[in-house]
């Protein structure tokens, strides 16, 4: 969310930042909260004076009824009475107006950073660099199920009558692997000095519309019916949600933690061929990074927090890219994102596995974290998260990339001592 005095002082900039945006519908709310602000100073200017002026028919009061004279005070009582009567009404009219803004200021975009490349969607994100040498093996690699099939490894149909469509079992090995990759991902981010953290699964409402809009709320988030929580739909959120209202010395900054949590999204629409399995479901497992920092350290965060993911990877000697996502791609409360993608010998081409975003002050305004400076003046901070990694998806990359023709699968080595120190199972059928 912008800051109502930069939209007041910059109305050109937010509009010519919603056109990069492609979001040319919400131009006239800049305007018309322009409007709305300045109604609302007119507002407060008309309480002030209101108040300035009871206060001073209030000594006239005394003074008079110091001097006997009754019915002069009391025509002034009624005055003051009326005055009362007319900043109760203003109170009330601004507390409308006020949540008017709100409402339209948490819908207009943040402003994106100048390197962000302007395109309409994610089929103009740009291509930033190759980390390893994508494999295509002379043999056929089958669909990942069929993979998992072959270890016993996936149940879909059981799931199916459990819990419907987008849900699955995993066994024995493939779910052996799946937790392994997990702890792995711990503790590699604990080795880069981050600080481990098992969140709640579920957050309020007023979290969920502090760390991300209303369109990625409905299209994501599941409510609990009757209560005022949601399932989260990555650990990002009630992580960034744990420094709510809260002011920290920016002596203790950079706050870096990483978390891990089961994931449920809503995953609307209809997807293609390529989507099916697991790459595309209603619950996951994911390890998490997020980084509440001063702004001027935001970038640079940021360049540590993908680079984190593509260590991550090449560590289990799977090929990946990464891919700067241009303005018509970013949710509106994003500075700058990048997607990491891992490459699928099966396809032969790169597929998501993860994606990091500087937020900027978006998120820190909406839940008000602030920063106590060495001066004791306070700020905003920045906030930042990224995938460190998101099993079963990356299970996809894991296998394809490992597979040998004989059907069995490496282990490679960063990975071994949490499988038991087997170098590779091998298929039951």
């Amino acid at each position: 969310m912008l800051d109502i005095k930069f939209l007041r002082e910059n109305p050109e900039v937010v509009k010519q930042n919603i056109r990069n945006k492609f979001q040319d519908q919400k131009l006239e709310l800049v305007d018309e909260v322009i409007e709305l602000d300045k109604k609302n100073r007119d507002i407060k200017n008309e309480v002030e004076a209101l108040r300035a002026n009871r206060n001073k028919l209030s000594k006239q009061i005394g003074a008079l009824m110091g001097q006997g004279k009754r019915d002069e005070a009391e025509e002034i009582k009624k005055q003051v009475t009326a005055q009362a009567d007319r900043m109760n009404a203003l109170s009330d009219e601004e507390k409308e107006v006020e949540e008017k803004i709100r409402k339209i200021m948490m819908v207009i975009p943040n402003i994106i950073d100048p390197s962000v490349p302007i395109g309409k969607d994610d089929s103009e994100n740009v291509e930033i660099q190759k980390y390893g040498e994508p494999v295509v093996p002379d043999f056929e690699i089958p669909y990942h199920t069929e993979i998992m099939e072959r270890f016993d490894g996936i149940d879909m149909d059981a799931a199916g009558k459990v819990a419907g469509n987008g849900f699955y079992y995993l066994m024995g090995d493939i779910a052996r692997i799946h937790s392994a990759v997990i702890s792995y991902a711990r503790d590699f981010m604990i080795d880069r000095g981050f600080t481990y953290c098992i969140p709640p699964f579920m957050i309020r409402s007023n979290v969920v519309t502090g760390v991300m809009s209303f369109a990625e709320m409905e299209s994501m988030m599941y409510k609990i019916e009757g209560e005022d929580l949601y399932l989260i739909g990555t650990s990002e959120h009630s992580m960034i949600g744990k420094f709510i209202d809260t002011i920290t010395p920016e002596a203790e900054l950079p706050k870096t933690l990483t978390s891990y949590s089961p994931c449920f999204r809503k995953e609307k629409g209809a997807h293609g061929i390529e989507e099916r399995g697991v790459y595309r479901i209603h619950q996951f497992e994911k390890q998490e990074m997020i980084v509440v920092c001063k702004p001027e350290d935001s970038m640079m965060w940021y360049d540590k927090l993908w680079q984190n993911t593509v260590d991550l990877f090449r560590s289990l000697d799977i090929p990946v890219r990464t891919l700067e996502c241009c303005s018509g791609d970013l949710a509106d409360l994003k500075v700058k994102s990048c997607d990491v993608e891992a490459w699928s010998p099966r396809q032969k081409k790169y597929f998501e596995v993860g994606s990091c975003s500087n937020l900027g002050d978006a998120q820190a305004r909406r839940l008000q974290i602030r920063v106590k400076g060495e001066d004791g003046k306070k700020y905003l901070a920045h906030t930042l998260n990224n995938t460190v990694v998101a099993p079963p998806r990356m299970l996809i990359a894991f296998l394809e990339n490992n597979l040998n023709e004989d059907g069995s699968v490496n282990i490679p080595k960063a990975l071994q001592m949490y499988m038991g120190g087997i170098e590779k199972i091998v298929p039951k059928h």
